[in-house]
């Protein structure tokens, strides 16, 4: 049975939220040479373990900032474990030419590999929505964008010089095509827990 408790480690994920960066740099310092050393003996080299890793750091952030992430295993494994995961999809991606893994720091610790498997779920997520937001016209992106940072419709209102009936009809409209075409994308009944 996995253990749900909240791990000590939560104050990572708190800082990234908070772009902390004390916090950041305690990251970079504490577990990012780890991620370095693995990916430069598996095929990679510096410029491609740093991309990793910022890829790593801002889906944290996006994560984090939605409050989706609550760690449940050590930040080092789950970090470590996100990262090389990320690798390994990357080395695939271009399986055109050989590649040697050197795979001695393997985990097998289930409740990280449960924390990875919600990270790269809500990524997907993250991904579909993004793909569909670009398809809405710029009215409807500019009125979703507002009204995800602004705390009221009559701020979004204001903001855009238009009346606020305006905007609650512009909001409900966008909000309902981008919602049919997530649902209707080939990859949603996938991405459904």
């Amino acid at each position: 049975m996995i253990n749900n408790k909240v791990h000590s480690d939560q104050y990572f994920i708190e800082g990234l939220a908070n772009n902390n960066s004390a916090i950041i740099q305690s990251i970079y310092k504490k577990f990012v040479p780890k991620v370095v050393s693995y990916i430069r003996n598996n095929s990679g080299d510096e410029d491609q373990a740093q991309d990793v890793v910022q890829d790593i750091m801002i889906l944290l952030f996006n994560q984090a900032k939605a409050k989706q992430l609550q760690l449940t295993c050590p930040f080092d494994a789950y970090f470590f474990l996100l990262c090389k995961r990320k690798w390994l999809n990357e080395l695939k991606k271009a399986s055109n030419k050989g590649v040697t893994i050197q795979d001695d720091l393997t985990s097998t610790n289930e409740p990280t590999e449960e924390m990875v498997a919600q990270t790269e779920i809500f990524e997907e997520k993250q991904q579909l929505f993004d793909m569909m937001f670009q398809r809405l016209g710029e009215k409807c992106q500019e009125v979703l964008k507002w009204s995800f940072t602004l705390k009221s419709m009559e701020e979004v209102a204001e903001k855009l010089n238009v009346t606020y009936g305006y905007v609650r009809k512009k909001k409900s409209l966008c909000t309902g095509q981008l919602t049919q075409w997530i649902h209707e994308h080939s990859s949603f009944k996938s991405l459904k827990i």
